[in-house]
């Protein structure tokens, strides 16, 4: 028989991967190009494997992984939730958590902060979420996010924001 404990962490194990197949969905069929794939800001998605790029800025939410895949994110309105599978960092301090820390960190209008995750860390990215390039850019409101060899990085129209890579983690501006 399984302790509450385990099912505690299979339900929110669960529900984040529910809220990421629905982000998936809604990225891959809300919008289309005038090629008929699916769009993201300034680029397409339309194929697994694809890439993600940004020249405009969308109200749509927008999945998308570094080339690497250790790092996905998901944008919208409502701010910036990135994952990331493996890191070499300290974990960071979450007021009250007892749980597991540096996986999962969230941009919103409170700030970037690391959110206290119970169950397994995060897995790398799968084949279907579209890839930002390096260099590349992806903009969903008043959030962005640039994808580059040093990691990622995600500010809100302020500036405030994190820098989250393999090695390390930052607070901007």
């Amino acid at each position: 028989m399984r302790s509450k404990r385990t099912l505690v962490v299979l339900v929110v194990v669960d529900v984040i991967l529910v809220v990421l197949l629905v982000v998936v969905a809604l990225t891959r069929g809300g919008g289309s190009g005038s090629d008929g794939t699916a769009s993201t800001p300034g680029g397409t998605a339309g194929a697994p494997g694809s890439s993600a790029s940004s020249s405009a800025t969308s109200t749509k939410p927008v999945t998308f992984q570094l080339p690497s895949g250790n790092i996905a994110c998901v944008m919208s309105v409502d701010g910036v939730t990135c994952t990331i599978a493996s890191y070499t960092y300290a974990p960071p301090v979450v007021a009250g958590c007892a749980e597991v820390t540096g996986h999962v960190i969230v941009l919103n209008a409170d700030g970037a902060t690391f959110d206290c995750v119970s169950g397994p860390p995060p897995a790398v990215a799968g084949e279907d979420v579209p890839v930002l390039e390096y260099g590349s850019a992806s903009s969903v409101g008043d959030y962005t996010c640039t994808s580059g060899t040093d990691g990622v990085q995600c500010v809100n129209a302020t500036g405030t924001g994190f820098q989250l890579a393999r090695a390390a983690w930052s607070n901007l501006p």
